[in-house]
């Protein structure tokens, strides 16, 4: 693309302020979505230009990809991961769909006081020790990341951008039970989920 008319991108100042800060844009925020989607071309060549990388996941979200993850972030996206691997392990239990029930269930204070319960080793080690931090902590502040949106009764509820933590997961668990040389299963040291995941979460850093 040889020129881009800054015309069109009426929306150039709210999308970049909210894709700079790690916000997704998904078909939830239909205006800056629409945008994005009709001028796709012109916000990836403007963005090339400042220096930044725009991405599209088929599922339907755009955000940027960053390279410099920071140690603060990287909490973060780990604190993400294991609040939805909680969640799935919940929803199986309950003898619900667990990929329907993430995205159909609203998530309440109660709801994080039980998965605080069920996993209290795993949250203490990311400093999380009630339900009130988590849904303060994890939970809330994913509105900021436009991966969770809040309902009209005040709780929450995942959306389609939470794939990406959903992928680095799928990618962990992968990696825990892929066998070894011998055809075997590979013995594996079991340190902190919080440091093992790490390693997935990274790239999801903003």
């Amino acid at each position: 693309m040889n020129t881009i008319d800054l015309n069109e991108l009426k929306h150039l100042k709210e999308i970049n302020k909210r894709l700079v800060t790690g916000f997704h844009i998904s078909e939830n925020d239909i205006t800056l979505w629409h945008e994005l989607e009709s001028q796709q071309d012109a916000y990836e060549a403007l963005f090339e230009k400042m220096g930044y990388r725009l991405l599209r996941d088929s599922r339907g979200f755009f955000y940027f990809d960053v390279q410099d993850p920071t140690v603060t972030m990287g909490k973060i996206s780990r604190l993400f991961a294991l609040s939805l691997f909680c969640l799935i392990e919940h929803y199986a239990d309950s003898g619900k769909d667990p990929m329907q029930s993430l995205f159909d269930e609203e998530i309440d204070l109660e709801l994080c006081q039980t998965l605080i319960q069920n996993h209290y080793q795993l949250y203490e080690q990311l400093e999380i020790t009630t339900g009130s931090e988590l849904r303060k902590d994890a939970f809330q502040r994913m509105l900021r990341f436009g991966i969770a949106k809040e309902t009209a009764s005040g709780n929450i509820k995942l959306l389609t951008p939470v794939h990406r933590y959903l992928d680095a997961l799928m990618n962990f668990n992968h990696a825990a039970t892929e066998p070894s040389f011998e055809g075997e299963q590979e013995e594996r040291k079991q340190p902190a989920f919080e440091a093992e995941l790490s390693e997935e979460t990274e790239a999801l850093d903003a």
